[in-house]
């Protein structure tokens, strides 16, 4: 196979979740950051969110990093296109208006040309065993974290936890994806694993063929309005295309909120940058 070397953050969303004002200690250019819902520029112990997230991607053996911005994101382009980097290569691809995690993967088609590639949230910092593990996997992938190790290794409550999306696995190949499940649905998803261990939880770490893109141009929008892609990773599913699921006890950062900072803030502390 190919080694896998290029990697797409989707960094284009709007934080609505962080622009919500709400009780956290945040310094001045943190709560800047939260008021404008710049999650990726969140500085974290003098850097941005989005440099921890980048290095470990690197850290992982990525080497060609596309980042998903909207046209208004120029604080981010100007950031990185002016930024010394001796292990990555940063560019862009725009994402015209914010229609979802499908449309953000393909306004990166031309960065990823005929090369499989990676895609990750820009709002999460997953560890680096994982994603490894995830470039080292057979045509496409995805990581499927477990409750218990993101409970233990992250900074995401269990109540949040349980309304992430679950994948449905047989044997290591995924054959459902379940958005917002329920009890019956968990029970149903262990059923059909024969693992009491699953489901698994996704957290948007896919390794992707091309057929991706034409997949995201087939979907419709989901019921929150948005083409997501969760549907056009389901629709491939269903055209037979074979979706290794790489099983995980790590922890995810995630930095959705302002209550998000300070844990954040705190499991980062002494995280060397190395861009």
């Amino acid at each position: 196979m190919t080694p896998v070397t290029k990697v797409v953050v989707m960094a284009r969303g709007l934080g609505s979740r962080m622009r919500r004002e709400a009780s956290a200690d945040l310094s001045p250019e943190q709560a800047s950051a939260a008021a404008v819902g710049a999650k990726a520029m969140m500085p974290l112990g003098g850097r941005p969110f989005l440099d921890h997230v980048l290095t470990r991607l690197a850290d992982a053996g990525l080497v060609d990093a596309c980042l998903v911005i909207g046209p208004e994101h120029t604080a981010v382009r100007d950031y990185y296109e002016n930024l010394p980097m001796s292990r990555l290569r940063v560019t862009f691809a725009e994402q015209a208006e914010p229609r979802g995690t499908a449309d953000a993967v393909a306004a990166a088609e031309n960065f990823a040309g005929c090369d499989r590639f990676v895609v990750v949230n820009g709002d999460n910092l997953y560890p680096t065993e994982s994603v490894r593990a995830l470039i080292a996997a057979p045509g496409s992938a995805t990581v499927g974290y477990s409750r218990d190790g993101l409970l233990a290794h992250s900074n995401i409550p269990a109540e949040r936890i349980a309304a992430f999306g679950l994948l449905g696995v047989r044997g290591a190949a995924l054959i459902d994806l379940v958005e917002k499940p329920t009890p019956d649905a968990v029970a149903a998803l262990q059923t059909r694993a024969g693992d009491p261990a699953y489901p698994l939880i996704t957290m948007n770490c896919w390794l992707l063929e091309p057929s991706i893109f034409d997949a995201c141009r087939r979907i419709g929008p989901s019921a929150r309005g948005e083409l997501e892609i969760v549907d056009a990773v389901r629709a491939l599913v269903a055209d037979g295309v074979e979706f290794t699921v790489v099983p995980s006890d790590e922890g995810v950062l995630d930095l959705s909120a302002r209550g998000d900072v300070a844990a954040v803030s705190a499991a980062l502390a002494g995280h060397e940058v190395n861009l």
